[in-house]
């Protein structure tokens, strides 16, 4: 460009120009996203854009049907002015947040457990067959002794990821939680480990307790229904027949009747 006065652009120039034209006004017709009818009353161009007169300024149809105000480029530095503006429009403009892993103490900006369970470990220094492994919801409850209200309703609530049941499909979907969590969230509850292995052998001895009395409460049910003879009367207390109808025996003369409760048989004569 001379000192006289611009110099003429060239075909390639204008050809040029116009290519980065049409690519920013694409970028910031992508950048709106609102769908509608193309305008009916656009004029094609030359160079294929149509283009509509509102009030004096000039206006392109996107093809989307909403209208971007063609802006005037006299040059090839005015294009790539545009789209450069449009790419910054484009860009987040949110400040990143590092986090620091609890493993190694280096930076990171996001990890599976820190997306997943909100647990400050970056990728690099995830253990997930050891201490990082998943435990069930069911297997929490069990071997930690919490309750339902321990993991949904206790600050903070303690995340988890949904999983198709390996055992059967058609089963509902399980909820895993992280380990290392749940055992923190037991010593918050119980108090400490120790207090929690107590708890744990307490309830073991109940249970066994437990399975004794009805053991012995079904062995005693089942003396019970075999012949008063082999039943124990003096644990039972005493036991008064209830005798049903009693049954006549010509040839012998006697009568006989049986207890509805134990099947006890008495035979008796008449006077």
């Amino acid at each position: 460009m001379s000192d006289a006065g611009p110099s003429k652009l060239t075909d390639a120039e204008r050809a040029r120009i116009a290519r980065n034209r049409e690519k920013a006004l694409k970028i910031r017709a992508t950048k709106t996203g609102r769908l509608t009818a193309a305008h009916p009353y656009a004029k094609e161009t030359s160079d294929g854009e149509k283009v509509i007169k509102i009030q004096g300024n000039k206006f392109v149809d996107s093809g989307g049907g909403f209208l971007i105000e063609k802006p005037l480029l006299q040059s090839e530095e005015d294009a790539d002015k545009l789209i450069a503006s449009v790419v910054l429009e484009e860009a987040l403009q949110i400040p990143v947040v590092y986090l620091n892993c609890i493993e190694c103490s280096k930076d990171f900006v996001e990890s599976y457990l820190m997306t997943n369970f909100n647990y400050s470990v970056c990728d690099e220094c995830r253990d997930s067959e050891e201490k990082h492994s998943l435990i069930t919801r069911t297997e929490a409850k069990t071997e930690y002794l919490l309750k339902d209200c321990d993991l949904d309703k206790r600050e903070p609530i303690l995340k988890f990821i949904l999983r198709k049941n390996p055992h059967n499909v058609r089963w509902g979907e399980m909820k895993l939680y992280l380990h290392l969590q749940i055992e923190q969230r037991a010593i918050e509850v119980w108090g400490s480990e120790e207090q929690l292995v107590k708890e744990r052998e307490e309830r073991d001895v109940k249970r066994e307790k437990s399975k004794l009395k009805k053991y012995n409460k079904n062995l005693k049910q089942l003396r019970m229904e075999v012949r008063s003879s082999l039943f124990d009367r003096t644990s039972a207390g005493a036991h008064k027949h209830t005798y049903g109808e009693e049954t006549y025996n010509e040839e012998n003369d006697e009568y006989t009747h049986v207890c509805t409760e134990c099947g006890f048989s008495e035979t008796y004569e008449k006077m």
